[in-house]
């Protein structure tokens, strides 16, 4: 059997690029939060907020290395796969690394030591500018990376001609047509990550009693930004998806398995979709619903997979599946801010085992949600490298072959996997020890580490492992 050099290399490029795209977007949300406990450390002088960041910076710091070890061979992989992408796109795609580079790392580095070991060794309002700078500098990087992106899958300010493409425009190449409504995905996405895993690790700590006034204040704060990050992120995602109906109408037409040009398309909830037969089994739907969210017209017309010839259709299995699984978290995340928002009353949100517990569960989903959404977006381009005006086959390198491109990939998921083990164990170890592991004044002021785990109606942890309530 010939192995196909184009799907191993875009299997290789989906795997660093997932394996990736965790740490930013952790990374991103985590930084904002650290500077804002140095900002509320600063203001008020209590200690607990100092500790409390100084905890999370331990995590961010090994979250930061991660994703800068794992990120760097992307630009490796634009050359030795894809290096006919790379000199056409060249006069575009290389200046926004550059940028991003010159920008983003350089800062980022340069406040970073500051950030991990400069406490006490510099005055307090260097170290929260050192936070600012460093949560700066990963809005960047995303600005620029996203601009990269997003003007492949919908490309302005630039003319293909020789095959390079030439930059005729600066603002309109940048600022493309699809960027504001993806930059605004992410860096929500970024806050409600950071969001969820700074509340389920509080949730897990208050379940055995730990640091309970700490971490109740990390947990009542993340609250606060979900309510406001999770219905936000489903208006962001309606403009996202009007503009991709606009831009891509087939990767919405793969996202919603509709096959046939339709009016007053049906929203499928279930479906499995055939690629050979060019239909859907086992549908179940909801009448025109798909047209009033996509057009903001029950009877609007939608464009089918058939419009294009079969070879430009992406897998829609996958993209019809990746979009539900993330929409269907986003619902889940909606959920919990409204049960947050309902425990407010009676001070319930941090006593209630059941709701903790959801919250621990529920840390790990941003991260699914976020490989779904670039796999939505990603394989709902294919086979547009450039959309519409580079294909993927021709944007391979000309003298890859199939076992280089396997060697490689078995190589990538060695390391990556070595890589990935040793910093959760490292992560594990941080969390284990929690924030009574940061050693700092005796003086909290009104936040006491309590002498029994959940003074006074909190939470009890009877034998068996169970949590629950009593006042």
């Amino acid at each position: 059997m010939e192995l196909d050099p184009l799907l191993l290399s875009r299997l290789q490029f989906a795997f660093v690029v997932c394996f990736h795209a965790i740490f930013p977007v952790f990374t991103i949300g985590l930084a904002t939060f650290i500077a804002f406990l140095e900002l509320l450390a600063f203001r008020t002088g209590n200690a607990a907020w100092t500790r409390l960041s100084q905890f999370w910076i331990q995590v961010f710091g090994v979250a930061f290395a991660m994703g800068v070890v794992s990120g760097i061979v992307m630009s490796f992989q634009f050359g030795t796969n894809w290096s006919n992408f790379s000199y056409a796109a060249a006069n575009f795609i290389g200046p926004m690394l550059s940028y991003e580079v010159v920008t983003a790392f350089f800062l980022e580095a340069a406040f970073l030591g500051v950030l991990l070991f400069g406490r006490n060794k510099v005055p307090p309002g260097m170290h929260l500018f050192s936070a600012c700078m460093v949560a700066l500098g990963t809005f960047i990087s995303a600005f620029w990376i996203l601009a990269a992106n997003s003007w492949m899958h919908t490309p302005a300010g630039t003319e293909l001609a020789d095959g390079v493409f030439g930059v005729t425009s600066w603002g309109q190449a940048i600022f493309n047509p699809s960027f504001p409504y993806r930059f605004a995905h992410m860096v929500v996405a970024s806050f409600l990550t950071g969001s969820f895993v700074v509340a389920g690790v509080s949730a897990w700590y208050l379940l055995r009693g730990r640091e309970v006034e700490t971490n109740r204040r990390a947990l009542s704060m993340c609250l606060w930004l979900i309510l406001i990050g999770a219905p936000a992120q489903a208006v962001i995602g309606d403009f996202h998806g009007l503009n991709t109906m606009e831009h891509q109408p087939i990767k919405i037409a793969a996202i919603e398995g509709n096959w046939e040009t339709v009016r007053g398309m049906p929203l499928l909830l279930f479906a499995i979709p055939d690629q050979e037969a060019e239909r859907n089994h086992f549908e179940i739907g909801i009448p025109k619903l798909g047209s009033l969210i996509l057009t903001h017209d029950p009877n609007g017309e939608i464009p089918g997979l058939k419009t294009v010839a079969p070879e430009e259709r992406p897998p829609v299995w996958i993209v019809f599946w990746a979009f539900r699984i993330m929409v269907g978290i986003g619902l889940l995340m909606i959920g919990c801010a409204l049960a947050g928002l309902v425990l407010r009353k009676g001070d319930r949100y941090w006593r209630q085992p059941w709701f903790l517990n959801t919250l621990r569960l529920m840390a790990f989903t941003p991260f699914v949600a976020v490989l779904c959404g670039w796999v939505v977006t990603e394989v709902g381009r294919f086979p547009w490298l450039v959309y519409e005006q580079m294909n993927q086959l021709d944007g391979l390198t000309p003298s890859l072959t199939g076992p280089m491109v396997l060697f490689t990939l078995l190589g990538y998921i060695t390391v990556y996997a070595a890589i990935f083990s040793a910093g959760i164990y490292y992560l594990m170890r941080v969390l284990r020890a929690g924030v009574e592991s940061i050693t700092g004044p005796d003086d909290v002021h009104d936040i006491e580490r309590p002498k029994r785990p959940l003074s006074a109606s909190h939470v009890r942890i009877e034998e068996g492992g169970e949590p629950h309530a009593w006042h």
